[in-house]
């Protein structure tokens, strides 16, 4: 089985936001720092202070042999707030002790002060002898450095969270103690600032993706009465593995489709033969494979356009938006602007809305273009775009093909604007068929197994109509 993306599947921050922590199971309130100082009512903070650190905590499944905590913070940790916010923090690890359950600080939004949260973590963990390790996640340059050089005793470092929930993961299936501690700063091979870039741009995609994979799961508790978000996000997971479509392009059609009417979700529907793809068809590309499939897209699309740089971009239709699904040689910043959904004034968020190809050969001069966005095309060293929409045969825009070129005046030849708008027939009638089939084909799977875990000991008792 080929797993899905890295971005769409596994256990990830967005999921495990969404599933609150049960009474049992180290669920306790978000606090402050300064509010567990002065008790109940918490001080206002005066204008110029910096905010006040939050402590939200979560449990997060996917562990063969236990489960975590995630105890997400954002504000900022000063001298005065530091001692406050590490009793809390202690408070939230017992709580995590006493439920079994390992201990994940995520500190991705948090403004830190270097030696107070330095002498925070080195007291929490000096009391924490014979407990597992604290595991910190996602935490900024400026703390991993300051971590690996204080040599804290009993904390680990990730980059993501799901290499964390990995490498535990291995840890329990193997049924040894945890590896020594090791952080990734003193690996001679440690995180460049391009992967970091990366990192930060697959966690921006994620947090677009957030509110539909709630609402997914919203629809998925109530429409076959499950108790709690976390078992919705845990099939949703698994069928989107094991069908192989992105997790995101799952919830958005669980979110936009018509809800079923009995134990088949689409009765009568019969398997559709592959269309004859005249371009995707060569070197034995498999059509069910969406990443496959759309970086085959862009590979031809640089080819017949002799561009140095290019994307694709699908419709969500859960969201009405362009999402980013491939890229070949384009600049950090300019991916960074599209992950963010800045794309106003830009060629392919124009092809989509016009239905047609829409050809920029100067981006300083063209009055298309807003201003940001050709700030950010001339500073990427982009001096000509064109952009074809993928349509489908009602005529509805299902994605666009945009390619880059460093001279200004590049116009695409009579030929390629050929190669181009056959490339994006074939997108189209692909995207159709795969939407039809594959996506509807996990759709089914994803039914049949709510609707048994919905029936639960006392029979089958169906979905509930929504």
């Amino acid at each position: 089985m080929k797993p899905a993306s890295d971005s769409d599947s596994g256990p990830s921050a967005s999921s495990a936001s969404a599933v609150p922590s049960p009474p049992t199971a180290a669920g306790l309130p978000p606090v402050t720092a300064s509010s567990a100082a002065a008790g109940p009512s918490a001080p206002v903070v005066p204008v110029g202070r910096p905010a006040p650190l939050l402590i939200e905590s979560s449990v997060v499944e996917g562990l063969p042999a236990e489960g975590a905590v995630l105890l997400r913070m954002s504000g900022s940790l000063d001298t005065e707030g530091a001692q406050a916010w590490s009793a809390q923090l202690r408070g939230h690890l017992e709580q995590a002790d006493l439920a079994g359950l390992r201990p994940v600080l995520d500190m991705a939004h948090v403004q830190l002060g270097g030696a107070a949260v330095l002498r925070a973590l080195s007291e929490t963990t000096r009391g924490r002898s014979g407990r597992p390790d604290l595991v910190i996640v996602r935490a900024r340059p400026g703390l991993r450095e300051a971590v690996h050089l204080a040599r804290l005793d009993g904390v680990r470092l990730y980059a993501t969270l799901d290499d964390a929930l990995r490498e535990l993961a291995r840890a329990a299936t193997r049924g040894a103690d945890l590896p020594a501690w090791r952080s990734q700063i003193s690996d001679p091979l440690r995180p460049s600032y391009e992967d970091l870039r990366k990192e930060v741009r697959a966690l921006r995609a994620r947090v677009r993706s957030a509110p539909v994979i709630g609402m997914a799961q919203g629809v998925v508790m109530v429409r076959y009465g499950l108790p709690d978000p976390a078992g919705a996000f845990r099939v949703l997971r698994e069928v989107s593995q094991r069908f192989n479509v992105p997790l995101r392009v799952l919830v958005s059609a669980v979110v936009v489709a018509r809800p079923p009417d009995g134990a088949v979700w689409f009765p009568g529907r019969r398997p559709l033969p592959v269309p004859p793809l005249r371009i995707l068809a060569r070197e034995g590309r498999d059509p069910r494979y969406r990443r496959q499939m759309i970086d085959a897209v862009l590979h031809e699309a640089l080819a017949a356009g002799r561009a140095c740089a290019g994307y694709v971009r699908c419709v969500d239709p859960a969201v009405n938006a362009l999402m980013l699904e491939s890229d070949h040689g384009c600049a950090d910043t300019f991916l960074d602007h599209l992950v963010r959904g800045w794309d106003e004034g830009l060629p392919d968020l124009v092809a989509r809305l016009l239905g047609r190809r829409v050809s920029v050969p100067d981006v300083a001069a063209d009055t298309l273009l807003s201003e940001e966005s050709r700030r950010v095309l001339l500073g990427t060293g982009t001096r000509a775009v064109d952009s074809v929409p993928v349509l489908s045969r009602s005529g509805s825009c299902t994605g666009v093909i945009t390619l880059h070129w460093p001279e200004a005046g590049h116009r695409p030849t009579d030929d390629q604007s050929q190669a181009l708008a056959l490339l994006a027939s074939d997108t189209a009638a692909w995207l159709s068929w795969y939407h039809r089939s594959v996506l509807l084909d996990a759709l089914e799977e994803l039914h049949r197994e709510l609707t048994g875990l919905a029936a639960g000991p006392e029979g089958a008792r169906g979905p509930r109509r929504s």
